[in-house]
């Protein structure tokens, strides 16, 4: 490990500590080194507030001059709530910036760079780029196609079941595996599940850990046969979003709006199409969204290209049962060429559980063999 892979992996795991508290705005680190020393260290906390590499270079001070500072993401070029990071950076006096990733954001994409190396400044751009672009797929895909980045998270057995034939699916996984799942509620911004799910969980979709951030609760619901006295009603931890079709019960929408509830009707006349959820949720503003849905929600998503990212919690329990529902249902396909691929895949162990990540290729390529 060269010095700069090290300062840059400090700065990484701070950013990291942040996650689910800087929404839409990227993870970022920061860390200032002067004559072998580190005498800044920042990350960015919340949007709207300062970024990595002012609350750095504060640390600093006077240390910053002829210091090099790493920085997880291109400093920022713009105006925007707070002022251009490059030009503080400059002012600072600073001898040589590290970074891991240029800014997808069209208004930065290397103008900051731009701004430091004019201003006669060293720039080295790339050391643990993969890990930065990785850290920040929620921004990079929001910042640029104004969607929200979706993923799809499920707790099945070996054989694929989440339920018995009787519909009984508590518990499946450990409970260390099911507190890693509201940890992963706390880092989206939303978490999505259909009206069939609701109405036979009556779930509270919240991230039940000390001091965690509740999501939004999107419910797909085409005739709203959500019950008013259900949790996500009720309770009030969360904001509770409906999409609903045309066909709805407007004498239904109007007590759940009455109660605090968001209702989106959407245009199509039985149904409610998942593309156009995740295009308005884009639209509102929210850059990340889990779907916990039933096998036919999956599948829904998974069959119009809608999942960025998968993660399964894999229970070492078998099941069985033709009648069980699985976590991927629908119509599924009819050739293995046309099967989705996960690729850059990982397991780890969590409690007696395993946890599976994967990202779909969507790809209808064939593989020989």
């Amino acid at each position: 490990m060269t010095n700069h892979e090290f300062y840059m992996d400090l700065a990484l795991n701070n950013a990291q500590s942040m996650k689910g508290q800087t929404d839409p705005n990227p993870l970022v680190g920061s860390v200032i080194v002067n004559d072998n020393r580190i005498v800044g260290v920042g990350t960015h906390l919340k949007a709207g507030e300062p970024h990595a590499e002012i609350h750095a270079l504060r640390m600093a001070g006077e240390n910053a001059k002829d210091g090099t500072i790493y920085v997880t993401l291109e400093p920022c070029s713009h105006h925007g709530r707070t002022g251009p990071c490059a030009e503080a950076i400059v002012k600072a006096g600073i001898k040589k910036v590290i970074i891991a990733t240029l800014d997808p954001n069209p208004i930065v994409a290397g103008n900051g760079v731009k701004i430091l190396e004019d201003a006669g400044i060293e720039v080295v751009v790339g050391v643990r780029e993969e890990a930065s672009r990785k850290m920040n797929e929620v921004f990079n895909k929001f910042i640029v196609q104004k969607k929200p980045f979706v993923t799809l998270k499920a707790g099945i057995t070996l054989d694929g079941k989440v339920a018995t034939h009787s519909f009984n699916s508590k518990w499946i996984t450990s409970e260390e595996a099911r507190l890693d799942v509201h940890y992963l509620r706390n880092e989206n911004m939303a978490i999505l599940a259909g009206i069939n799910t609701v109405l036979k969980d009556d779930p509270a979709l919240t991230a039940r850990i000390p001091n965690g951030r509740n999501p939004i609760r999107v419910v797909m619901d085409s005739t709203l046969k959500v019950p008013l006295d259900y949790q996500l009603i009720t309770d009030k931890q969360a904001e509770t979003w409906i999409f609903t079709s045309q066909n709805h019960d407007t004498e239904k929408r109007k007590a759940l709006e009455g109660l605090g509830i968001t209702v989106f009707v959407t245009t199509d006349s039985t149904s409610v199409d998942p593309n156009e959820v995740v295009n308005l949720l884009g639209e509102k503003g929210v850059s990340s969204v889990i779907v916990e849905g039933g096998g036919n929600i999956n599948a829904s998503f998974l069959e119009n290209k809608l999942i960025d990212k998968v993660i399964l919690y894999f229970a070492p329990k078998l099941i069985g049962g033709q009648n069980a529902p699985t976590f991927l249902e629908g119509t599924g396909i009819d050739l293995m060429k046309d099967a989705i691929d996960l690729t850059d895949t990982a397991i780890i162990k969590i409690g007696k559980d395993f946890k599976f990540t994967g990202y779909p290729t969507y790809s209808n390529e064939s593989i020989e063999g």
